[in-house]
């Protein structure tokens, strides 16, 4: 049985707040020109970084492994970019304000790393509505995982049944599985879902109904 009353909800980043579609496809292909591969297909890339049977290293690098170089090259290009490739979905910055105004605790969970998350939230000036980031490398291992899930719970001091996990792809709904927390799958990212929340207007009501008042 779920829980009517959510006290604080999660969000993934990519796809779910911030179409970076453009600012992955080519940080990607910045790491793989540094690395001496050709570029991928852009839309190949952004259909790829959700699949949780991936090995994303492998499959973007050709390595077994993410290694330290990958991620200093991919912020060196995502830092220097951010400002012409983000951009927050229409109507998320009305959400967010209005999950604040009623009380609720925010926090983001995603497979970026720290560096990078950060910037882009500072960036988009949404930094300030959470209490709580996670980065893929703040945690032992990224979504599907549920570790930063958890890790966000243990640092809000937060029951698995009192938070919601808002992503768009089949990793987030793993991690949220895994995590014990209810999950909602919106369709405006970077998949494509059957049955899905399709606006922002729509995942308002539902989080009318289910957050704490």
């Amino acid at each position: 049985m779920t829980s009517p009353c959510k006290k604080l909800i999660i969000f993934d980043m990519d796809g779910t707040l911030v179409d970076s579609s453009v600012a992955i496809a080519n940080a990607i292909n910045f790491v793989r020109h540094r690395l001496g591969l050709p570029p991928l297909d852009p839309d190949t890339i952004i259909a790829k970084v959700n699949d949780p049977h991936l090995n994303a290293a492998e499959y973007f690098y050709e390595t077994d492994h993410f290694q330290v170089r990958h991620e200093e090259w991919f912020s060196e290009y995502y830092s220097a970019h951010h400002q012409e490739e983000l951009r927050l979905y229409p109507g998320i910055l009305g959400l967010l304000e209005w999950l604040k105004s009623k009380g609720c605790l925010l926090a983001v969970a995603t497979n970026a790393y720290r560096r990078s998350t950060l910037e882009s939230l500072e960036h988009l000036k949404i930094r300030e509505f959470f209490d709580a980031v996670a980065s893929y490398d703040d945690v032992p291992q990224g979504k599907p995982a549920p570790d930063m899930l958890l890790k966000i719970l243990e640092e809000l001091r937060i029951a698995p049944a009192e938070a919601l996990f808002v992503g768009d792809g089949l990793r987030d709904e793993m991690a949220a599985e895994a995590a014990g927390i209810d999950f909602i799958l919106v369709e405006w990212g970077f998949s494509d879902h059957r049955e899905a929340v399709e606006s922002v207007e729509e995942l308002r009501g539902v989080l009318e109904r289910r957050c704490c008042r």
